[in-house]
């Protein structure tokens, strides 16, 4: 059996933790008083909730926002066969960077400035895997 690149193991980690990033959020909604009306009909208002629950809701969105850029350039990397050491490090730090960013989201931790230099980072792995992209074709 072939060994599944660095890359794309670590694509597989960010999937599924954009897979389960959901469940905080719906712990923290479950945990609150159930209101008057249908809650699948309109969304709960984010401002009635713990700030947590909020802050869950925001990790999960900023983490999808970052994770389908990196997916399909991982992805493109993968098929011109352009993984690189560069490529290896910028996944792995990726990586590191979004559960920093979940954790210090959903706990409160990362405040400002922290909170978007970590997205920011996120951000700059993007553009090196497109780097990488244009390099390697």
């Amino acid at each position: 059996m072939e060994q599944l690149p660095t890359e794309l193991s670590v694509l597989t980690l960010l999937v599924l933790l954009a897979a389960s990033l959901w469940i905080p959020y719906i712990v923290g909604i479950s945990r609150q008083p159930a209101t008057e009306g249908d809650a699948f009909a309109r969304p709960i208002d984010l401002n009635t909730l713990p700030a947590w629950v909020h802050r869950a809701h925001r990790a999960h969105l900023n983490l999808l926002e970052q994770l389908l850029p990196f997916a399909v350039l991982v992805l493109i990397i993968d098929r011109v066969d352009g993984f690189t050491a560069l490529t290896y490090w910028t996944a792995i730090a990726f990586l590191g960077i979004r559960i920093a960013h979940a954790v210090g989201m959903i706990g409160g931790w990362a405040k400002m400035p922290l909170r978007p230099i970590l997205f920011n980072l996120g951000w700059l792995c993007c553009l090196i895997m497109g780097y990488a992209v244009f390099a390697a074709a």
